[in-house]
Order: structure tokens, then sequence, then C-alpha cells
């Protein structure tokens, strides 16, 4: 079974994947990414049997014939976060006036260029009215490579990103979440492909999953979906 995971989900996956393999004897390989570029894969044609993205993307290839109508299974929600370096000092980005002037003040941010955080990240520089002084500031990280690790080794004062995802990374420290107003919560959504060799083993597997994250997504930066 092969399964397109959104890096948002990945440190809940990666321990549970292995419990399920060697309770079922089940092959499972995972293509991590960002959501928006394993559809892309997706779209060039990779075949896979489950998707992990997010509830819109999952929503949308219901709509296009090409996950199961009815499929769709909400795993978790997850915020935007602000990390530094290890052993520096923590800034304020409780409202938005501060974290407007922790940005100003500092020499450098990291944000992904095609995850969700990194999509919706330059909205809030919109909105707070920074966008054009802080293109100098930005730094994106080649593909592959997790923000909280371009922080880690000095590269960036700030980091931006999904805090699944900043909190596995030696070196860093989370700050906090984005303020309220600001913030963005997404859902990360399993749905089965049209094409899956088995259904009923992704649906096993799916149920699995839903069941066995619950317990790790508060440690993981996560929170249960409302409903899943």
């Amino acid at each position: 079974m092969h399964i397109l995971s959104s890096n948002g989900m990945k440190s809940v996956i990666v321990d549970l994947v292995p419990r399920y393999r060697s309770m079922t004897g089940t092959e499972i390989s995972i293509t991590w990414g960002s959501a928006v570029g394993l559809v892309q894969e997706l779209e060039r044609g990779t075949r896979a049997d489950l998707v992990i993205l997010t509830d819109e993307m999952v929503d949308d290839l219901i709509a296009r014939a090409k996950v199961v109508a009815g499929t769709r299974v909400d795993l978790a929600r997850s915020g935007i976060g602000i990390a530094v370096r290890a052993g520096t000092s923590k800034p304020d980005i409780g409202s938005a006036e501060s974290l407007k002037a922790t940005l100003l003040a500092a020499r450098s941010v990291a944000h992904s260029r095609s995850g969700m955080s990194g999509i919706y990240f330059p909205t809030v520089l919109t909105r707070l009215g920074i966008a054009d002084a802080m293109k100098s500031r930005i730094v994106i990280p080649e593909p592959g490579t997790p923000v909280g690790e371009v922080v880690a080794r000095g590269d960036a004062e700030l980091g931006v990103q999904q805090i699944s995802e900043l909190l596995p990374v030696a070196g860093i420290e989370i700050v906090g979440p984005l303020p309220p107003p600001l913030q963005k919560i997404t859902t990360f959504a399993a749905g089965t492909l049209v094409d899956a060799e088995d259904h009923g083993a992704v649906t096993a597997l799916v149920k699995f999953l839903a069941a066995e994250s619950r317990p790790l997504l508060a440690q993981r930066g996560l929170e249960p979906a409302s409903g899943g």
C-alpha cells in the first residue's frame, strides 16, 4: 500500500505505520511532501492508495472523482507557529501589533514556498501592512528542507510553519502560535483513492490511524479534528 502524506502529519504517521505493519503484515510505503506538491504528484500519474492532505484538497479530489466519495476521515487540526534558534530569546507574538513589531525587527524570516503555511503567511504580511518591508528578509528553503532546519543552522532568525512540522526539528524552540486574528487552522484528512488496489485494506488502515493518533496529537503540536 502506498500513501501520499502531508508533512503536517508526518510526526504522527511515522510512529503509527510501523505499528500497523507489525500487527497486520501490510507493506506500506509513504511519500512525504506539501499537500500542494502531492496533488501535483497525482496529476503527474503517481500511483497511490491513500492520501492524507488538507480537508479542502481531499474534497476537491472527491469532486474530481479521484478520491472515493464518503471516504474522507478528518484526522487532526494544526495551527501555524513561529520558532527561533534554541537558546535565543523568544520575541512577543501574542497580538497582531506585537507580531508586526517582531517581524519588522527580525533580520530574516523563513517560510516554505508550497506548504500551506508558506502559501498563507504572505497574506499575513499583507494584512499587517508590511509585505513590501519584509521582501528582502524572507528566506525560502530549498524544496524538502524543513523551515526549522534553516532556523537551527542560523540562516533565518524566525521560522514560520505548521507547529507540527516545527516541533520535531532539533535546535529550535517554539515561540508560540500566530495570534488568533491572524491564525489559520488546517484540518488534515485521509481519503481513499479511486485507483486503490484494496479499498477494504485502506479503510482498515484509516480506522487505525484515526483511533491511535488521538493520544499522540497534543505532544506533536496537533489537536483532534472536530467530528474526526
